[in-house]
């Protein structure tokens, strides 16, 4: 059975250090690597907060990215394609010589939150080992073997999305009377107030559709029924 493991990895040991420190406000969140034949890796990231075009402008000066371009914008979050160098050894590692998996990774200029699936416990000793000969801090969060799917996947959710609503869920937002508040979330997140609201929109939506809407109702049938 696999295993999975979350991770805390220190920013100045993964991807997008340097744009990540030029601009602080900004949160990334990696959507899917694709594996090339020559063994290159090519990311897709969002990219939300308010200094998206100065984050931009330090795609050329980043050691780790090369070739990045802008694919598509939702709303206020940027979706790029780009590189990955040797320089983040950890990624190609994990990848190419031993087959994990990074599922989910949300990044900020302080550290990087990493969920990532091995094929057994030995594969996880050998990450474990390499990144201890090669000076890479992190900090385990959790492991587990995997029993049933992921949440994001199985109900449409984007990994910010799901964990935006756990966090939410786990500081007490839906709790009646509240143990959080919409300001003191937003912070927590590192995110503004607006942004925290379209995320809890957006993944609610999501959640809504992918779980509670099975087919829409015919102009024939009685939208009130039952």
């Amino acid at each position: 059975m696999s295993v999975m493991g979350e991770f805390t990895v220190d920013s100045t040991d993964f991807a997008l250090h340097h744009a990540l420190s030029s601009a602080p406000s900004i949160v990334v969140e990696i959507e899917r690597l694709v594996a090339t034949t020559q063994h290159r890796l090519m990311p897709y990231f969002w990219v939300t907060g308010e200094e998206q075009e100065r984050f931009e402008r330090t795609f050329s000066d980043d050691p780790t990215i090369r070739h990045a371009m802008r694919v598509d914008r939702v709303d206020d979050a940027v979706l790029y394609r780009a590189e990955w160098t040797e320089n983040i050894e950890t990624i190609i590692y994990a990848y190419v010589e031993i087959g994990a998996t990074i599922l989910e990774a949300t990044g900020t200029n302080e550290s990087w939150d990493l969920t990532m699936r091995f094929d057994d416990e030995k594969t996880v000793s050998a990450f474990h080992e390499f990144c201890r000969e090669n000076d890479v801090e992190f900090e385990l969060d959790r492991l587990y073997e995997q029993n049933q799917p992921m949440a994001s996947s199985q109900y449409g959710l984007t990994p910010i999305q799901r964990k935006t609503l756990v966090t939410a869920y786990e500081e007490g937002l839906f709790d009646v009377p509240q143990r959080t508040t919409m300001t003191e979330l937003a912070e927590q997140l590192g995110i503004t107030q607006q942004a925290l609201s379209k995320r809890l929109h957006h993944a609610e939506k999501n959640l809504i559709g992918n779980v509670l809407t099975v087919g829409q109702v015919g102009e024939g049938d009685d939208a009130d029924s039952g």
